[in-house]
């Protein structure tokens, strides 16, 4: 009798339909936010610096949603679903590029961290060390203050702020992983350590990984959104989801309908990119049935 073999990798992710959902969502934002130019010359007709006027001529400024204007507009005559859509660009570009920094300096140090052990190890763990005691938010203020980064050094500011905790995650589960039988066993047959990383450790580290760069694109999102809510972020004109957010907060009140789209936004992609980078680790990991 066969041995019942276990499910593929997308067999379990067909199986997981709240990871779907997430992925569904995520990709949703991510072409929307992508085609902003085309959507906003071809179906808003708008621009999102542009001050919307009225037929008399007058700025059109904090107009509630309607059939005119979706979202209605900010207290300056801008459309806020097309600034919400373009900021969308900006939100995820400063996530994605943040996760992939942080991933880029943090996985190999881990995986180096973890395989070669002694005064690599100590290393590695001093500069985890010294990075994660480091004020981030002041940091980042300061930073923001004195060198007006726009958004892709704003992402690699953050990165680099990031990488301790895919260093630490990745160390974690290899040196779980060079303890097995089969690493054992190639170093034994006379397999390099290069060989051993690439095709031994590398692959049960993955879903690691996936975990680690979602949490870190999440928590850029949010930082870069926090960041912006106090002023220190994104330079204006430009049009970020925590931008939008700390322009609107003295207008709750009298027009809540600047408030509650960013923070939508916002609050659904985090939420997003937790939900797909967590399946998509439970699918990748072949321990899971």
């Amino acid at each position: 009798m066969r041995p019942r073999r276990s499910p593929s990798a997308w067999a379990r992710l067909r199986r997981d339909r709240v990871t779907l959902a997430a992925l569904g969502v995520l990709a949703l934002i991510a072409l929307v936010s992508a085609a902003a130019p085309v959507l906003a010359d071809g179906v808003l007709h708008s621009d999102p610096d542009r001050f919307v006027r009225t037929d008399s001529g007058r700025i059109a400024a904090l107009q509630p949603p309607g059939p005119a204007y979706l979202l209605g507009t900010d207290d300056l005559g801008r459309d806020v679903l097309t600034r919400l859509i373009f900021a969308g660009r900006v939100s995820l570009l400063v996530g994605f590029n943040v996760a992939l920094v942080a991933v880029a300096l943090g996985a190999p140090l881990g995986l180096l961290a973890a395989y070669h052990g002694g005064w690599v190890d100590d290393l590695v763990n001093a500069g985890v060390q010294v990075v994660l005691n480091v004020p981030l938010l002041f940091v980042l203020i300061a930073l923001s203050i004195f060198l007006s980064p726009n958004t892709w050094q704003l992402a690699i500011i953050i990165g680099f702020f990031f990488w301790p905790n895919s260093a630490r995650q990745v160390r974690g589960m290899a040196l779980s992983v060079r303890r097995r039988d089969y690493v054992e066993a190639a170093r034994v047959l006379g397999a390099s350590d290069q060989r051993v990383l690439l095709h031994h450790v590398v692959p049960n580290v993955v879903s690691v990984i996936l975990v680690v760069a979602g949490v870190d694109m999440a928590s850029a999102i949010l930082a870069e959104s926090s960041l912006s809510f106090l002023g220190f972020g994104v330079p204006v004109p430009i049009s970020s989801w925590g931008n939008m957010l700390g322009l609107s907060q003295d207008l709750f009140r009298s027009a809540p309908w600047l408030v509650y789209p960013p923070g939508v936004m916002i609050f659904a992609t985090v939420l997003s990119v937790f939900l797909a980078s967590d399946g998509l680790r439970d699918a990748l990991d072949p321990r899971t049935v």
